[in-house]
């Protein structure tokens, strides 16, 4: 479950290494978002090796999508996902992917969604 002011890895190749959420997307008042879920992240750190050619500045504002968290996630099939850190990658405002890369798995959950690029630009799907 990710609120306001998690703090998130992104796992994509953009350039950013550290961002905190801002605002949940999708529903009236809503509090958290799981994974598949849409968020407003602010940059709080970058990569080092990427800081002088990257687009991407501290303290800038995107979306992201959630693809692991912490918090047990119930699959309709009786399985559960859970993993170790809070991580997403970014988008831009028309939800096009800024990285080319995905570093580790993904769920296979992204495969019945809107972001079905996604699974091509990871390593491999989980579950």
């Amino acid at each position: 479950m990710i609120q306001n002011n998690t703090v998130l890895n992104i796992i994509d190749n953009s350039g950013a290494k550290i961002a905190e959420c801002i605002k949940v997307y999708s529903g009236y008042k809503r509090r958290y978002a799981t994974i598949g879920d849409t968020i407003l992240v602010t940059i709080k750190s970058l990569r080092s090796k990427r800081r002088g050619i990257s687009k991407i500045k501290k303290g800038e504002l995107y979306k992201a999508l959630i693809i692991r968290t912490k918090f047990k996630n119930e699959l309709v099939s009786g399985d559960s996902l859970k993993f170790k850190e809070n991580s997403a990658i970014l988008l831009t405002k028309q939800n096009k992917f800024v990285g080319t890369r995905v570093f580790g798995s993904v769920p296979k959950i992204f495969k019945k969604t809107k972001f079905f690029k996604l699974i091509t630009l990871s390593s491999g799907l989980i579950l």
